[in-house]
């Protein structure tokens, strides 16, 4: 599948749920979607929109991705600075959790099937509905080789 074909997927079950889908809104989809492999800031989705001509203020942006997060599209996260970094939530992708560097921000992502079953039956046993599990470690670079074959994100 295409990835015009996944954001048109993504656009039509947010329709069929009763959200209405502005231009803004599907663009930021658009952007997520394109720029897959990162975690963007506000910023960072403001520059994108910028260079292409978007006439769209930052304050704009700011409230899309907070809609965003709310409809369950966008995962708010936050590794420790100033602003808040997003990623597009993929409901086929198995959860995924960071590890976050302190000194330069390096980010790798991993998945581990334990945590993921432990968050269940934490929430099982405070009967919580799980709307999202996020597991960060912070730590530093120097014992991450940088020819690691792990997927560095930043």
């Amino acid at each position: 599948m295409t990835t015009e074909d996944k954001t048109e997927e993504l656009l039509q079950r947010l329709r069929d749920k009763g959200f209405r889908i502005t231009s803004q809104r599907e663009t930021v989809i658009r952007i997520f979607q394109e720029n897959k492999e990162k975690h963007l800031s506000a910023e960072d989705v403001y520059e994108i929109l910028r260079k292409s001509n978007e006439a769209i203020s930052l304050a704009t942006t700011y409230r899309t991705l907070r809609m965003l997060v709310d409809m369950n599209v966008l995962r708010e996260l936050d590794f420790a600075e100033t602003h808040k970094h997003y990623e597009l939530i993929d409901e086929n992708e198995a959860p995924h959790h960071h590890i976050i560097c302190l000194d330069c921000n390096h980010t790798i992502e991993f998945e581990n099937d334990e945590i993921n079953e432990l968050g269940k039956k934490i929430a099982k046993q405070y009967n919580v509905d799980i709307v999202d599990m996020q597991f960060q470690i912070f730590g530093k670079c120097p014992s991450i080789k940088k020819d690691d074959n792990r997927k560095h994100r930043h």
